[in-house]
């Protein structure tokens, strides 16, 4: 609601997605009655967000990619408020939607699927783009029932084998070596999210999946799952092929191609080599032009673009330490916070006051381009000497990464383990308070 009926040649129509920083809207090419598919972002978000280059990369990425399972982008409009971007039409949902209501593909379906999976992240790799995002819910399906991998929003662009940095994806779907946070291979990890889709859709339920975030990614690194009574040794033999916790040792797709499985019925998709230059010229001119209003905004706001472990910890309150390694032999606990900075310092005090600990906040503001950060240290009300500080140190961090959104951090490295957990205790049941 709210954009224009019109952009360009293009008529806008229902909305068929939204998320966080865009819609998608069905639209028709007026000048041949084509549909297509728009996705509207708005440029203050990008602004706010710092998202100008997450933005540039997933319409650059997108441009580099010609294939028959890969969703196409066509053009890039931009306007004063607006971006929109101009992309091949879907008409079948999301792979994941049809997963939840049939009880199982069967065998030849789910291998035809795989087929064409592995076959565009395949071809993405061959042109340097790592998607690391894989999931049911970026897979679109066509009117004939063959994919189109979308949502490139989380790929890089690399050279093969360069070692990845940044941890992002989806819980269930995440890479071992990415909870390790040492570095990984781009390849490698998306390939187990295709293993992971592999063996959903055969079972139609995910291999690891647990409510509880600390033993989800205790699953997944041990690789701890079990196959259903139906799978046969062939498909036993391959998913326990990919799914292998040691990235050096996981097959590669050209194994995977090569697996027997993998074989029956293959009648590969190629994509196109597109070996002239992507010309970026229509996003720059879409982007460029909220550089300058977008300035005073960028010093005043932090960025709340985080990746998907950091937006687990602001969907509710969950005490994130165990997915952390311990360091110093600290306590540390991670909670969200759906607040803003001065709601959430506001209900630190409050959490300090129900355990008699007084609240001294430290001149030690930091921002940068991911987010902002504040640091206060918990004492005891009735000992404020000098001596009695150095056999107490608690202390809590919160950092916004969103106007309405932020996580705290609380360590302690000596004092009471009691008061401790009395504190984070006190702490997570008033952020829960909306």
């Amino acid at each position: 609601m709210g954009f224009e009926n019109n952009i360009g040649k293009y008529r806008l129509g229902q909305t068929i997605g939204e998320g966080t920083f865009a819609k998608v809207k069905l639209a028709v090419d007026t000048t041949n009655g084509s549909k297509v598919a728009v996705k509207i972002i708005d440029k203050q978000m990008v602004v706010e967000s710092n998202l100008k280059y997450q933005v540039k990369r997933e319409i650059r990425n997108m441009k580099l990619l010609h294939h028959p399972n890969i969703v196409r982008i066509y053009e890039v409009i931009g306007t004063k408020t607006k971006i929109y971007l101009v992309m091949e039409y879907v008409p079948g949902g999301q792979l994941s939607d049809k997963l939840s209501y049939i009880k199982k593909l069967g065998e030849s379906e789910a291998r035809k699927i795989f087929h064409q999976l592995i076959d565009a992240v395949d071809y993405c790799h061959s042109r340097g783009v790592y998607h690391r995002d894989l999931k049911p819910e970026n897979v679109l399906l066509d009117s004939k029932g063959n994919i189109k991998v979308s949502d490139f929003g989380l790929s890089t662009l690399r050279k093969p084998g360069d070692i990845l940095t940044t941890t992002c994806g989806s819980p269930c779907y995440v890479a071992p070596e990415l909870l390790a946070n040492k570095g990984y291979d781009g390849a490698a990890a998306d390939v187990w999210s295709c293993g992971v889709i592999l063996y959903e859709l055969l079972a139609c339920y995910l291999p690891f999946d647990d409510n509880n975030l600390m033993i989800l990614y205790k699953k997944i690194s041990g690789a701890e799952y079990a196959f259903p009574q139906w799978f046969t040794e062939s498909e036993k033999r391959l998913i326990s092929r990919i799914l292998c916790p040691n990235p050096k040792k996981r097959v590669t797709i050209p194994e995977i191609i090569d697996d027997k499985w993998f074989q029956k019925d293959y009648v590969p998709s190629c994509g196109y080599e597109c070996t002239e230059k992507v010309q970026l010229d229509d996003v720059n001119a879409a982007l460029d032009s909220i550089e300058e209003n977008g300035k005073e905004t960028n010093m005043t706001k932090s960025s709340y673009f985080i990746n998907a472990f950091q937006l687990i910890a602001m969907s509710q309150v969950l005490d994130l330490s165990g997915l952390f390694e311990e360091q110093d032999k600290k306590q540390l606990t991670r909670l969200g916070s759906k607040h803003t900075v001065n709601e959430t310092i506001k209900k630190i005090e409050a959490a300090a006051m129900d355990v008699s600990l007084a609240v001294e906040r430290m001149n030690n503001f930091k921002a940068n381009r991911l987010s902002a950060s504040y640091q206060m240290k918990m004492l005891p009300k009735q000992r404020m000497t000098r001596c009695s500080r150095s056999y107490f140190d608690l202390s809590a961090k919160v950092i916004e990464v969103s106007p309405n959104n932020c996580v705290v951090e609380i360590s302690k490295s000596a004092g009471e383990l009691r008061v401790y957990k009395e504190f984070c205790s006190s702490l997570s049941s008033l952020l829960k308070d909306i």
